[in-house]
């Protein structure tokens, strides 16, 4: 049975502030809607000081979506980890983790923009030893006993419900993110498909005498919209996904590797490569994927056309590929 993803960042470019709430509410009732239906999990991701209003804040949007749901899990993917006190975050995780009963899953990794951490009065050039500092934190902080930070005594509560802790990923496409999620004994997420930094993942547990795993985007992971008519949506919405893949493509430089990273400067030109990919039901059955990710708000898609694409996805999709 593949794993079914319904992801969210908020983006809406222009949008006024109630216009924004409107779509908040939306996403909030497509993820209630997705929940009802089967849908394994929704994604949420971080940037922050983006013109298009992308969403800054991922723990609230999750901790709201774990509110309006019972059963998904909800993926954090990924949180840029240096730009949060450890002590603070650890508490609000905690907390997320009782109220959902270990529905949220968080992908920490460090970011790409510098930009991001200059807007919020961080140092970029100690991006690496904050990640460490800060998984390191978290780990002790969530056993609820006593342990040194900073120079003194501390200890959190409540501990989460989760055992031994909170589900906790190390993301990333570099060998500082691989021997760092190694060293510590996490799971690693590779931001995208990288057999060769798996593999250097692996090696890494056998030298620190650790255990973990790898959860890794697959060769061909692409973005999906649903439609009736696939010419008519990349016609009338196209530009949306645009608008997404050339955000994307400004902030990411030469050595960052991403599973959505595009070169299309056009909408047919998108459409060709197929990182975005916009399917009719029947189509998207046949492509056989093991994880199907619609994006239903992508690039600031209007709501009514969200709801379009996620009705057709789990009234006609779903049944048919969970048997």
């Amino acid at each position: 049975m593949p794993v079914t993803v319904v992801r969210f960042n908020l983006v809406a470019p222009d949008a006024s502030p109630a216009a924004l709430a409107a779509r908040y509410r939306a996403a909030l009732e497509m993820a209630g809607y997705a929940d009802e239906h089967g849908i394994t999990l929704v994604q949420t991701e971080e940037h922050h000081g983006a013109a298009n209003n992308w969403l800054p804040s991922p723990f609230v949007f999750a901790g709201a979506v774990l509110g309006a749901t019972r059963r998904l899990a909800v993926t954090v993917s990924a949180v840029i980890g240096p730009l949060y006190d450890p002590l603070r975050l650890a508490e609000d995780i905690a907390v997320l983790d009782l109220l959902s009963g270990g529905r949220l899953v968080t992908v920490a990794g460090i970011g790409y923009r510098p930009r991001e951490y200059a807007l919020l009065g961080v140092e970029w050039k100690r991006r690496g030893r904050l990640q460490d500092e800060l998984l390191e934190t978290l780990l002790k902080a969530w056993t609820g006993e006593e342990f040194e930070y900073r120079g003194r005594t501390v200890r959190i509560t409540p501990r989460p419900y989760s055992d031994p802790h909170p589900p906790l990923l190390v993301g990333g496409s570099s060998r500082a993110a691989a021997r760092r999620a190694a060293r510590l004994g996490l799971p690693f997420f590779p931001s995208a498909h990288l057999p060769e930094l798996e593999a250097y993942y692996k090696e890494r547990l056998i030298e620190y005498g650790t255990e973990g795993w790898t959860m890794m985007p697959g060769a061909e992971t692409p973005l999906l919209h649903l439609a009736e008519d696939p010419d008519r949506a990349w016609a009338e919405y196209g530009r949306h996904f645009l608008h997404e893949a050339r955000t994307y493509a400004s902030w990411q430089s030469g050595d960052v590797r991403s599973a959505v990273r595009s070169g299309a400067g056009t909408v047919e030109e998108l459409r060709a490569e197929g990182v975005y990919r916009v399917v009719t039901p029947d189509e998207c059955v046949a492509l056989g994927l093991d994880n199907l990710v619609l994006h239903p708000l992508c690039g600031g898609m209007p709501v009514a056309e969200g709801w379009r694409s996620l009705r057709l996805f789990c009234d006609v999709v779903l049944p048919r590929i969970n048997g």
